[in-house]
């Protein structure tokens, strides 16, 4: 049996999954623990196996922070936690467990013939080009925004006429953030004199397209634009007991506050134009891919047009780039589902 995990600094969430078929199939219910009421991942392992009374075999972990591939070990980013494969494998009683970034780990679900597939699992924002022709081959790119802003790259490789996707975990987010208006210059010199002591003037993508981003347009918005707030909106906020960006963007998308509208009109346009350059860079013939907690909530706004004229406002490459399909990923739990998968691409390698 096949133990899957998605590790993140709020939640861990573990189950169990059978790959003896074509596609991953989950069976066990998943069971979620508050990460920070542990001392570390193989105690919450130990717990799962104590109550479910599972026997595991095999182990994939997708966890929210930079693997150390050679070493087997990842410091996890929002934990003091240094989650190791040693370990877990004396936890397990098995050698066969495998440690994968967050990002990297859904990649699996998109690098798995059989993986991901419409319309249950995913929807296709630029309707105009046809899903069911689009079976030509290529990379694919996923940009997951969430509490932070994760980036990899799927590289397809034709290996002696079978063809398999070779998944790149990339730290892509960190990029700079390049404004590509005034109205964005002036959120840029806004972000750098509000994180200098934290960056030194380097402002990347994720302080923009992410949740905390989400936060960073509306304060933008307010402070310098002196848009007014919805005091509903503005107690909700002081209040801090949901995040800032759930908030924002549900009050968007309600209609109740034009500062919030801004604010996701702002966010969505900046993903859209990060999305064509990730396709650019990567000639993502095969699709571009929106993962992470955002996107399925928002996906009303990503449907109105937006998204998509950013996408595709690369100049003389806009020709280039109306040909790359772009999906938003719905799958529930695609962590947990992309961990399986990687183990079901191991197994198909082997």
């Amino acid at each position: 049996m096949l133990l899957v995990g998605d590790i993140g600094g709020t939640n861990t969430r573990l189950a169990l999954y059978s790959i003896d078929g074509v596609r991953p199939e989950r069976s066990s219910a998943i069971k979620t623990y508050s990460s920070q009421a542990f001392m570390g991942l193989t105690a919450i392992v130990d717990t799962f196996l104590n109550e479910t009374g599972a026997v595991c075999d095999q182990a994939v972990f997708g966890v929210a922070g930079p693997v150390d591939k050679a070493k087997g070990e990842s410091q996890i980013t929002n934990l003091p936690w240094l989650i190791s494969v040693r370990d877990l494998q004396a936890a397990l009683k098995t050698e066969r467990v495998s440690l994968l970034n967050d990002v990297e780990s859904i990649s699996y679900g998109l690098a798995l013939q059989d993986g991901m597939k419409e319309p249950d699992d995913l929807f296709q924002l630029n309707r105009t080009y046809d899903s069911q022709q689009n079976t030509l081959p290529g990379n694919k790119a996923l940009i997951a925004p969430g509490t932070g802003l994760g980036e990899s790259i799927l590289i397809y490789d034709d290996f002696g006429g079978k063809g398999r996707y070779i998944v790149n975990a990339t730290e892509g987010g960190h990029t700079d953030y390049a404004p590509r208006s005034t109205f964005e210059a002036g959120l840029l010199h806004y972000l750098q004199s509000k994180f200098w002591e934290d960056s030194f003037g380097h402002i990347s993508y994720e302080r923009v397209c992410s949740g905390q981003g989400i936060k960073h347009i509306y304060d933008y918005l307010k402070e310098s634009n002196g848009m007014p707030e919805n005091p509903d909106v503005a107690r909700r906020l002081a209040q801090a007991e949901e995040p800032a960006n759930k908030i924002i963007s549900e009050a968007a998308l309600s209609h109740s506050s034009e500062l919030c509208m801004n604010t996701l009109n702002t966010f969505v346009s900046i993903l859209g134009a990060e999305c064509g350059n990730m396709a650019l860079k990567t000639l993502a013939f095969g699709g571009v891919y929106l993962g992470g907690g955002i996107p399925p909530k928002i996906l009303e706004k990503l449907k109105d047009g937006s998204f998509i004229a950013a996408f595709l406002n690369k100049g003389r490459f806009a020709s280039t780039l109306i040909k790359i399909p772009v999906y938003v990923i719905l799958k529930e739990e695609p962590g947990l589902f992309g961990a399986a998968c990687y183990a079901k691409v191991m197994q198909n390698l082997g």
